[in-house]
């Protein structure tokens, strides 16, 4: 795998890209350079190899990480924690409350994605190490971490992508770490020139309703930053909010013709695929672009979670 030193995205806050899927610009860790060393996400375990060759590039040692923040617990985002955790003494893992027994025995967390992702699930994802309980720090809505003299970071609860999910407000930068709450970032397009944001409504906890507040409530936030799990950072905040929003309900009602016509979630997954090609296409995105691999395997994952949110309307 090709070699890259961490992005440097100011003078205190650089992205280390984890090569999640084994591609570049799909999933990083950002790297808070204050007083508390502090890490924001860790990705999936085979990501945490490039984790500690970022971290040795910037003259960063493991033994000065203090936190090691996570704002879900899917496993590209959080699968790594527990190997990373045992080379970093002196590092507490930061998690939402509805998400740290998960990282304590992850055995349900595992069974989901494997039901996912089948026979990748192991090339992707394996080891799945547990997290000593007493290294969990937990945080909730309203708590705060203070990680530098100037620096304290405030926790918001923002459900819709996962009932486990907080961002996380950087008072230096202005900024949030939103995870997935409110989209992916497309770094292969917007390198060209073309801005692109998608929800991700994976499965099983997606929920339209508190996606969209999550939205509004970060748009009302006035921040000057997003930094995103997927993957890279924007400061073009109104268009990537109000993109996701609108493609929400693209996404929404593309799944409400397929479940009332009984249809499953490969149909769903195809319609959407189409609405973005088509969309891409009229702005003169190529088909044979290397970005379909990634919105590809998105709409699949985002289909599967809309499919389920229909059936437990139902229920």
């Amino acid at each position: 795998m090709e070699e890259k030193r961490p992005i440097r995205l100011d003078d205190r806050i650089y992205l280390i890209d984890g090569f999640d899927l084994g591609k570049p610009e799909r999933t990083g860790t950002y790297v808070i350079n204050e007083n508390e060393l502090t890490l924001v996400e860790t990705g999936p375990s085979p990501s945490i190899k490039y984790v500690k060759k970022g971290l040795d590039s910037l003259g960063l040692s493991l033994m000065d990480v203090k936190y090691i923040i996570v704002t879900h617990i899917h496993l590209d985002h959080a699968g790594g924690a527990g190997l990373l955790i045992k080379d970093c003494p002196n590092a507490k893992i930061v998690v939402h409350p509805k998400g740290a027994r998960h990282l304590v025995d992850p055995r349900k967390l595992a069974a989901g994605a494997r039901a996912v992702y089948g026979e990748s699930f192991a090339e992707l994802f394996d080891p799945i190490v547990p997290v000593p309980e007493e290294k969990l720090l937990i945080k909730g809505e309203g708590d705060e971490l203070q990680i530098g003299p100037g620096c304290t970071l405030e926790f918001l609860d923002t459900p819709g992508h996962a009932k486990h999910h907080f961002s996380i407000y950087d008072p230096v930068s202005n900024g949030i770490f939103t995870g997935d709450t409110v989209g992916i970032r497309y770094e292969q397009l917007i390198s060209q020139g073309i801005d692109f944001f998608l929800p991700s409504t994976s499965p099983n906890h997606f929920d339209p309703e508190s996606m969209q507040r999550a939205i509004n409530r970060i748009k009302d936030m006035k921040v000057d930053r997003i930094y995103y799990g997927h993957f890279g950072m924007t400061e073009k905040v109104d268009t990537a909010l109000d993109q996701v929003s609108d493609w929400l309900d693209v996404f929404l009602e593309e799944g409400q013709k397929v479940y009332a016509s009984n249809g499953g979630y490969a149909e769903l997954a195809s319609r959407l695929l189409y609405r973005v090609k088509e969309y891409l296409k009229s702005i003169n995105v190529p088909e044979e672009h290397e970005v379909y691999f990634l919105i590809n395997l998105d709409m699949q994952v985002s289909a599967l979670g809309i499919i389920d949110y229909f059936q437990k309307l139902k229920i």
